[in-house]
């Protein structure tokens, strides 16, 4: 089967919030994202660089567990210096924070908006020190080095100005229904490859050898179902192709396998298995 093309990457992630001014202060004072257009009730943040976060409002919205949907989605740092001066702005803005580990192929911090949606900020290690084992790429998860990190800057106190230009949207991480029936779909419909599993109930697919582009996950629920209308979370996220030949390629299979969807203005819109809502676009230059 033809894989994906290995450039693609993730693009641009569309949430339901349920107030649109505190999801503002949060992502631009806690985060350090910028806004970069808003209209009505919608907003995208990013860097000077890209649109990284669409945010729509629905007043009232609310958060559903054991539903698919967003786990998180993955802003991935240029260096492991910024991700140290991030994660030192989110202590002094006293941001709550979820969790740290080390993927042996990158360092993450996790935390959450104020709807609930789940956010991990990481910094990559070089593709030289990822770990592999029988051909195979293994990612672990350990704690994270907090001392050695917040060492990077050698005592300095440099000034705050917002996550770096060079932040880009590294992975996004689904709950799903099925890691079988989610797998088929990202890998043997879409193209992705399958990288590893993480025992029974998380499986992780990517493009051109990256650890992943997409985590896929049961963890709320063998079987869950798609959130009600009215759900804070995930409306859509961007998988980005390189060229119009990459998109036409998978649109190709799609056609091949039935799956439906619909296509306008260049993007072709549609839901996986579990009702995740994805666009498949070529990447503006």
């Amino acid at each position: 089967m033809e894989a994906i093309h290995p450039q693609t990457q993730i693009g641009l992630v569309t949430l339901t919030v349920s107030d649109l001014r505190r999801s503002l202060s949060f992502y631009t004072r806690n985060i350090g994202l910028k806004l970069l257009s808003q209209e009505d009730q919608a907003a995208v943040l990013g860097t000077a660089e890209r649109p990284l976060l669409h945010l729509v409002e629905q007043p009232g919205a609310q958060h559903f567990p054991n539903t698919t949907g967003l786990y998180h989605f993955a802003l991935l740092l240029p260096s492991r210096v910024e991700l140290a001066r991030s994660l030192k702005h989110m202590i002094e803005t006293e941001t709550p924070l979820g969790g740290f580990s080390d993927h042996s192929v990158s360092e993450a911090i996790y935390l959450s908006d104020p709807d609930g949606n789940g956010i991990e900020i990481y910094r990559d290690r070089r593709r030289d020190e990822w770990p592999m084992l029988n051909g195979r790429l293994q990612m672990n998860t350990l704690p994270l080095d907090l001392q050695g990190l917040i060492g990077e800057l050698n005592g300095r106190t440099p000034a705050w100005d917002g996550l770096s230009a060079g932040t880009k949207m590294g992975h996004i991480h689904l709950h799903i229904r099925d890691v079988d029936e989610a797998e088929a779909f990202y890998c043997d419909v879409l193209g992705f490859e399958r990288i590893m599993r993480y025992g029974p109930s998380a499986g992780f697919v990517s493009a051109g050898g990256y650890h992943h582009h997409i985590g896929l996950n049961t963890w709320a629920g063998h079987g869950a179902p798609p959130p009600p209308s009215g759900a804070v979370g995930l409306r859509h996220y961007q998988i980005l192709l390189p060229n119009e030949a990459a998109l036409a390629a998978v649109k190709t299979r799609l056609d091949a396998n039935e799956i439906h969807y619909q296509a306008e203005n260049g993007v072709i819109a549609l839901q996986d298995p579990s009702q995740n809502g994805l666009h498949l676009q070529v990447l503006a230059v």
